[in-house]
């Protein structure tokens, strides 16, 4: 079994508009990605050769020619797509009766251009596609109706046999790898026939390829009552073009449940098929959950079709240990599979550079990145924790991280833990100060994602004592510390120097020690107050420190301390707390001041205020992908204390009078800080933005106040 990489090349179009992924992730103008895919170990890469992108490019294959040349010289195969959710070029689309023709005058050319590439996939998922286009309206040209859904998946289907006839006219030996969304409908008993019909279609573009779809096939009334023509029909059992391999596309929502108790669902799930209404909704958020699982799709296609099967997009847009947790299902259902007999290819491991805008189904240009194997908000992508993965498993066959312990949270809770994945990898991460703003927070995050952790509190272990933390971390052998303990009183360190500096840099140190002595990793804090506030640009990682402060002097020495105990620790640098929810940060003391109507005194420092969820999200993906030195994790964007001040009061519907700005002095500070200490970062941009990060606070506080948290 091999294992395939795969870009998110999707280009769509919404009205007169294209959304091009390629051009969103800048895999347009890297032509070094392709090393970087090498370097994987993959054996194959499904890569686009796109009608829409080449009938829009001023010097036509330029750009296919250079990336196909390179991926050559580094012994990767191509699969190549030629319409990936595309509808063509502009004097074109889904429905229009001469697209499959025009599609295959289009592969012709491709494939005399390139007769070394044996493996195609004319059109990727033209069933999700016609669903989209056809049935949803959401991508052009926007239809809404049965008879357009069917004419879509009509069109897609013969362009696909007809480019296949056009591209073995030049290549006789080229094998056609058929892909689409291999979920399954589940439902409840009302319903069974309405998940029969739905799973009936979600194979007709296969079925219609293999010539199977005559008078006996379930759909067959379904497709005449909606404009299909039985001369249309004929032609595909006259003329198969049976898939060489049908690849499963299967997403952790791919399998739905139709379930006709509504008042179970929110609104937006409702819908129905005109004489039954129902919810329609991700099966795995089922109680308990449903799903038909990798290994099962695989057979399902192998015993129905006998041809070859691959799992062609194995990907999850979500926290890291998830990512990882689903490329091992996959893995081990292909497994699976194989020791029944069924013939798997591989394993496509997709969104190599991850996507945009997915969460909003590609129909608004909103910058929402998840990322893949590589992270593309830092430049170079940056290799992640998934980079790793595939690596071992393309050359070893192998796959192990300490959060594989756990199964992923689509499994429930009775399959959260793994028994056996236990008994392989147990360690886990210890957490200390976990009382703090910032510790109770990554001690939730870790909870809800799944991780293994042991908190430990400064009545159990003293960071100021060489003794407790030898013995806990000896005692715990994490694969992992999170050390958020610190003296946090900018004012008070000032006259209690020693006291700071025993916390910040001393017990910092001495984690960094215990941690270098067992092996464990190490994720630790320092701040935006290591800055002096001269510039006017937000300060990144390789900016001279020059703090102000004894807080800050601080900070500079744990970095310094913690760098020469273990060079590859993680050392995080932050700005001052946000969170709706905990009263010791700026937006949680402002939210409680506003209701009680008393004034809020603040000051005009620029920063780049932190919102605490986020950053813990952050840290520990940074921590899963094993990266290390300092990184700068702070909301971009920057506003004025006073400023957030009256935007958390505007939002409350307080007074804004009650928000006044005064001068250090009068705010009883003894510290000097700077006047600016912004931070930005050249190593990756991956937290949220200012407003965004204020969004979540407020939405924070509501559900706060309905008593959802």
């Amino acid at each position: 079994m091999e294992i395939w990489g795969g870009i998110e090349c999707t280009v769509n179009r919404v009205g007169d508009r294209f959304f091009d992924q390629v051009v969103r992730t800048g895999h347009q103008a890297r032509l070094e990605d392709l090393s970087r895919f090498a370097e994987l170990g993959i054996t194959a890469i499904r890569y686009p050769l796109l009608w829409e992108r080449v009938a829009h490019a001023e010097d036509a294959f330029r750009w296919e020619d250079e990336r196909l040349g390179r991926l050559r010289e580094l012994g990767v195969r191509p699969i190549a797509g030629l319409l990936h959710h595309g509808s063509g070029p502009p004097h074109t689309d889904l429905t229009d009766l001469s697209f499959p023709g025009r599609l295959a005058e289009y592969a012709h050319m491709v494939a005399s251009r390139y007769p070394w590439i044996l493996e195609w996939t004319p059109v990727n998922e033209p069933l999700t596609t016609a669903r989209f286009s056809g049935l949803y309206g959401l991508w052009y040209p926007h239809a809404r109706s049965d008879a357009a859904f069917v004419r879509m998946t009509l069109n897609q289907a013969r362009a696909i046999a007809e480019a296949m006839q056009a591209i073995r006219s030049v290549i006789p030996q080229a094998r056609l790898l058929h892909t689409d969304d291999a979920g399954t409908v589940f439902a409840t008993r009302p319903l069974v026939r309405q998940a029969e019909f739905e799973n009936h279609r979600r194979d007709l573009a296969i079925d219609l390829l293999f010539g199977r779809v005559t008078e006996q096939h379930p759909l067959w009334k379904y497709l005449v009552a909606n404009a299909a023509t039985e001369g249309e029909l004929s032609w595909f059992v006259e003329n198969p073009c049976p898939p060489d391999t049908i690849g499963a596309n299967y997403y952790v929502t791919s399998d739905r449940l139709l379930d006709h108790r509504l008042e179970l669902y929110p609104p937006e799930t409702h819908g129905g098929n005109g004489t039954q209404a129902y919810a329609d909704t991700a099966s795995v958020r089922a109680t308990p959950p449903l799903s038909s699982g990798f290994a099962e799709i695989l057979k399902r296609y192998w015993l129905r079709y006998e041809r070859p099967v691959a799992l062609t997009e194995v990907h999850m847009g979500c926290t890291r240990e998830e990512q990882l947790r689903w490329v091992l299902e996959a893995w081990e259902g292909m497994k699976d599979a194989s020791r029944t007999g069924v013939p798997v290819r591989a394993m496509c491991v997709w969104s190599l550079l991850g996507a945009y805008d997915w969460n909003k189904l590609v129909t608004e240009e909103t910058g929402d990145y998840e990322s893949g194997v590589f992270d593309v908000r830092s430049t170079p992508p940056r290799p992640t924790a998934l980079f790793a993965a595939v690596r071992s498993l393309a050359t070893t066959g192998d796959l192990r991280h300490h959060v594989l312990s756990r199964h992923g949270w689509w499994r429930g809770t009775a399959g959260l833990q793994s028994p056996a994945r236990r008994a392989r990898q147990n360690k886990r991460l210890l957490i200390l100060g976990p009382t703090g703003t910032l510790g109770s927070v990554i001690i939730r995050r870790c909870q809800e994602r799944g991780l293994d952790y042991l908190a430990l509190g400064r009545s159990e272990v003293d960071i100021r004592r060489p003794s407790d933390v030898s013995r806990a971390i000896g005692a715990c052998q994490p694969w992992a510390v999170i050390n958020a303990t610190g003296f946090v009183d900018v004012d008070r360190a000032e006259v209690e120097c020693d006291e700071c500096t025993a916390v910040n840099t001393t017990g910092a140190r001495l984690v960094a020690e215990a941690c270098s002595r067992v092996g464990s990793g190490l994720v630790t804090f320092s701040s935006d107050l290591v800055f002096d506030g001269g510039s006017r640009s937000p300060y990144v990682e390789s900016h001279p420190v020059a703090p102000l402060n004894t807080y800050g002097r601080s900070k500079v020495a744990l970095e310094k301390a913690v760098f020469e105990c273990l060079p590859h620790a993680l050392v995080i640098r932050t700005s001052a707390f946000i969170d709706a929810v905990d009263q010791r940060t700026f937006a949680g003391w402002v939210m409680a001041c506003a209701s009680r109507g008393e004034r809020i005194r603040t000051s005009s420092d620029v920063v780049s205020p932190t919102y605490v969820p986020a950053l813990a999200d952050a840290l520990l993906d940074l921590l899963i992908d094993g990266e290390s030195g300092v990184w700068h994790l702070a909301n971009n964007g920057s506003i004025s204390w006073t400023e957030l001040a009256q935007r958390v009061v505007a939002e409350m519907g307080a007074e804004s009078d009650l928000v006044e700005e005064a001068d250090s002095h009068d705010l009883g500070r003894i510290a000097p800080r700077p006047t600016y200490s912004v931070l930005g970062s050249e190593r990756g941009s991956i937290m949220p933005t200012l407003e965004e990060s204020l969004d979540r606070i407020f939405r924070d506080r509501a559900r706060t106040m309905a008593g959802i948290i």
